[in-house]
């Protein structure tokens, strides 16, 4: 039989998971592996990428910042979560704040430090960073076109750190950020709606609650339209390769999106929603292993001759 104090410290472990959302944590290292190999820094063999040991420092803080992330938002949420997430919040609630505030801080100060291994700017990045979050938490969330936006880029930043380390400026990273920032942006609204009862209860000046539902679908469906052109723009890149099929997949669930949505009047609706997006994005990052990464170092050699 398991003791009392194991299961305890089983279920603390648990709600600490939660808090953190470590399925996402998990999802953000693949992420930040995989477009490192393929998209960032196609002319670098998997090994030398893989024991990189200043990519391995940028990801550890960047993990440590983000998850530091996940606890002040829910430390800030804590009434907006009870109306409109109870269960995780049960669960979460497991831990006590005082225990999830010395964690916060511990992880944004390893995150600090592992960014000072790689350069003082990469530190001064994850201060920034850490600034930024906390700012979205306390703050910018509660207002309607701030919010919206702040957090659509603290989501990229961690990508952006990588961007900068391999100097990569590539047209078709431009192109896939911003197909990026425009299904993030959409999951955001969605996410909006989700929520807007704990919104409105809370004073939280939401996009949907400050400009109702229907503009808040009207927005989101201009935004699936607008993924429509850097995708068109990927298709004429033949490094793309099979990954050419995720965006068709990408485009037929944006559409299925759009129509569910319009017709969508409730949470479990937009829950649904949601979650599809989240799913979809996640395919997206282990696509990436579809890309050619040969002609992706045939156009670095062209603009180094």
């Amino acid at each position: 039989m398991i003791s009392f104090r194991v299961k305890r410290i089983i279920f603390k472990a648990f709600s600490l998971v939660s808090v953190i959302r470590g399925y996402n944590i998990l999802a953000l290292i693949f992420a930040q592996y995989l477009a490192s190999v393929f998209i960032f820094s196609p002319q670098k063999s998997f090994k030398h990428v893989i024991f990189d040991l200043h990519l391995l420092y940028i990801i550890i803080a960047t993990v440590c910042v983000v998850a530091a992330g996940y606890i002040i938002n829910n430390f800030y949420d804590v009434k907006v979560d009870r109306i409109n997430r109870p269960v995780k919040t049960g669960i979460d609630n497991y831990v006590k704040q005082e225990t999830k505030l010395t964690l916060y801080f511990f992880l944004n100060f390893v995150g600090f430090i592992f960014g000072l291994f790689v350069s003082w700017k990469a530190a001064l990045f994850f201060a920034i960073y850490i600034f930024g979050i906390w700012f979205y938490s306390h703050k910018l969330k509660k207002y309607p076109f701030m919010g919206l936006i702040s957090a659509t880029i603290l989501t990229i930043l961690p990508f952006f750190a990588i961007f900068v380390y391999y100097k990569n400026f590539s047209k078709i990273i431009f192109v896939h950020a911003v197909f990026l920032f425009l299904v993030i942006m959409l999951r955001e609204l969605i996410k909006d709606l989700e929520n807007i009862k704990g919104a409105i209860a809370n004073n939280y000046d939401t996009f949907p609650v400050v400009y109702g539902e229907k503009k808040t679908k009207q927005l989101s469906i201009l935004l699936i339209i607008l993924t429509a052109f850097p995708v068109v723009i990927l298709f004429n890149y033949p490094a793309l390769s099979y990954m050419k099929y995720y965006f068709y997949l990408a485009l037929i669930t944006l559409i299925f999106i759009a129509i569910y949505l319009w017709k969508s009047n409730s949470i479990n609706q937009y829950r649904i929603l949601h979650n599809i997006l989240k799913m979809l994005l996640l395919v997206g990052v282990f696509s990436l292993v579809f890309i050619d990464t040969s002609l992706l170092i045939e156009k670095v050699i062209d603009k180094l001759n």
